[in-house]
């Protein structure tokens, strides 16, 4: 497959089977129940919905999640149903004029190995859900978790009342998730967020709204982000279902006594939104007047404080249970691909569950924590005044060191999309292990 060239050697047979019960059947808990049952464990995801549907807008499939998905087996049906961008572009808010450009593919994916690219959440999702039932995972419909055991041994009880049990659990149940928030009751930590200030409206424009706007048609048709800046927000734009829909993310500051709503599913109101952006180029402005009525996604964007731990014994945290992502750096539903990731090599390595943990959340836990992190820094970057501080930005955008644009910074690319979590865990399997038990390295017998 084009880009995508893995020098990964790994069976993927694990040298002891366990009984995975994941929660939840996001990206994080479909790509775990993937990995994990091609390497040979006894797989159960349990899911409250009774259909699992096809929701969200666009995302980013960066390299570093990429290359997880080729060894997964389905990177191939992700690219058939992609948008590879070339180049990310960086423009004024008010006149629409040009900052800077950032190569993207094919340079980045020869570089890492691996493409990247962006998707329709809802296609990803499927995907995924194939996956799944093509690797004859049992997958429990109509299956809503209210609790862990009390002293989070492998067991969690479902609304029926019945208690399912393995030898390990896997949280992925998203942003309110209920385990997570057990988690930190128990060590007396309030589990909370805390606003931002800021918001985002999320649109999907298809293409029969533009067909008489050559400007909107020439966006839609090109291979090419698009991000506008400006005073206190910014936008991030790109074709997605195969240049049939112009996806834009809109962020904006939070509306005064607005109510914090961390939905995806919220819905916006266009004359506000159109009042919102009047100031800004008349491009933006007439992508936006193409919005049918009622498409409308708008959420407040919190920060939520990082946990002491993401593991307690014998249940842990994944995706965005433990590191809920804002936008900004687009790696949501990359960093959770990578949990996935880790997971399927810790549990497949470790001959008992506290190891394989203690190790996952070793690998994971200050990475997930740096990334996610990152989103203050970039949204104040992106979101900087007219002025000295924005001119001085729009130079080092323009210019050839370090970058503020992080998608464009090679420092930042090379953290972001260069590290290999599985490669990492499994060269350094002696050392996690050594760290996990307090071990010198020296008195641990290696397992690869």
């Amino acid at each position: 497959m084009e880009y995508f060239k893995d020098d990964l050697k790994w069976d993927f047979k694990a040298n002891k089977s366990f009984r995975v019960i994941i929660v939840g059947s996001g990206i994080a808990g479909l790509a775990a129940g993937i990995g994990l049952k091609r390497a040979g464990h006894d797989v159960v995801i349990l899911e409250q919905v009774p259909q699992i549907g096809e929701v969200g807008a666009g995302i980013q499939v960066a390299p570093n999640a990429s290359r997880i998905l080729g060894r997964f087996g389905i990177l191939e049906k992700i690219m058939g149903c992609a948008n590879v961008l070339e180049k990310n572009c960086s423009r004024r808010w008010q006149n629409n004029k040009e900052i800077g450009t950032a190569a993207l593919m094919p340079i980045i994916g020869e570089k890492y190995k691996a493409p990247l690219s962006v998707i329709h959440r809802g296609d990803l999702q499927r995907i995924l859900l194939e996956g799944v039932y093509a690797e004859r995972v049992d997958v429990r419909l109509r299956h809503k978790v209210i609790k862990a055991n009390p002293e989070f041994k492998a067991r969690v009880q479902v609304e029926s009342g019945e208690w399912i049990e393995g030898d390990v659990v896997l949280a992925a149940d998203g942003i309110k998730s209920d385990i997570r928030h057990q988690m930190a009751s128990r060590h007396g930590v309030k589990d909370h967020s805390t606003s931002t200030g800021d918001a985002a409206y999320r649109v999907s424009i298809p293409r029969e709204k533009i067909q008489e706007d050559k400007r909107a048609l020439e966006l839609l048709d090109s291979n090419i982000a698009i991000r506008w800046m400006g005073p206190g927000g910014h936008i991030i734009a790109y074709p997605i279902k195969n240049n049939n829909v112009y996806n834009m993310v809109l962020v904006h500051p939070q509306k005064p006594n607005a109510e914090n709503v961390e939905s995806w599913t919220n819905k916006g109101n266009k004359k506000e939104m159109m009042d919102c952006y009047k100031g800004w180029n008349d491009l933006v402005r007439d992508l936006l007047s193409y919005v049918p009525q009622g498409e409308i996604n708008e959420w407040t964007l919190n920060i939520h404080r990082p946990l002491p731990h993401w593991i307690e014994n014998e249940c842990a945290l994944i995706g965005d249970s433990c590191h809920p992502m804002l936008p900004y750096v687009a790696q949501g539903a990359a960093q959770a691909i990578e949990d996935a990731a880790v997971l399927t090599v810790s549990l497949s390595l470790a001959e008992d569950v506290p190891t394989a943990l203690g190790v996952y959340e070793a690998v994971r836990k200050s990475r997930g924590e740096a990334i996610q992190n990152s989103a203050a820094t970039t949204r104040q970057v992106l979101h900087l005044p007219d002025g000295p501080e924005q001119e001085k930005r729009d130079k080092a955008i323009a210019g050839t060191g370090p970058n503020p644009d992080l998608w464009a910074d090679h420092d930042w690319q090379d953290f972001m999309w260069g590290v290999d979590v599985m490669k990492d865990t499994l060269q350094d399997w002696e050392k996690w292990v050594a760290q996990v038990q307090g071990h010198q390295l020296g008195s641990v017998k290696g397992v690869v």
